[in-house]
């Protein structure tokens, strides 16, 4: 633990007295990679972290809240987008050789490192777990037309493509490609010549 990053809370002025209370208010930069792969606090980009620590029984209870921004990537139509980012954590960092630290494993609850806790690892999670796996522009963002790739949000209501039926593929071939011959009918420069 590294007590001059701006995560890193010293808890001397604490003491602990049940009940006591601090505050805290940071703007840190973003570390890398916080967030998913589609999805992400952009790295550098400030993120504000509010805080209160409150000395308890076990150990010290950090309350808090991390806003900031995001940016992502459209899980339907691949456009970028941004977003702001609000998520409140609560954790609670066990004093050491206290009753908390002694009954349980160093993952499920961080301990204090001397007077000193670490909120980055729980800034982390917090933010994290938070994301969608599936990141929207917008709730109603109707995505890519699966035939030619445009936006659909952006294409007349009546867009189709027609589709060739597979059983006539060979003469589609024969008389110049699927515009000769749709949804089972059969056209040729021929044949209409004869007609006339």
């Amino acid at each position: 633990m590294n007590p001059r990053s701006p995560y890193v809370l010293d808890t001397r002025q604490l003491g602990r007295g049940a009940g006591s209370q601090r505050q805290y208010r940071r703007e840190i930069p973003a570390p890398a990679q916080l967030g998913l792969d589609m999805i992400k606090v952009p790295e550098g980009s400030l993120i504000v972290l509010d805080v209160r620590i409150e000395a308890v029984t076990e150990g010290v209870l950090a309350t808090g809240s991390v806003t900031g921004s995001l940016a992502g990537e459209c899980g339907r139509c691949l456009t970028s987008f941004t977003d702001d980012l609000a998520v409140d954590f609560v954790e609670l960092f066990a004093y050491p050789n206290s009753a908390t630290e002694e009954t349980t494993d160093a993952e499920e609850i961080p301990r204090l490192e001397g007077f000193h806790l670490d909120l980055e690892p729980v800034v982390r999670d917090a933010v994290v777990l938070s994301l969608p796996l599936t990141p929207l522009c917008r709730p109603d963002c109707g995505g890519l037309c699966p035939e030619c790739g445009e936006l659909l949000d952006d294409l007349p209501d009546n867009h189709t493509h027609a589709q060739l039926d597979p059983r006539w593929a060979a003469l589609a071939e024969r008389f110049g490609g699927s515009d000769d011959v749709t949804d089972g009918s059969v056209r040729s420069d021929s044949s209409t010549q004869s007609q006339e």
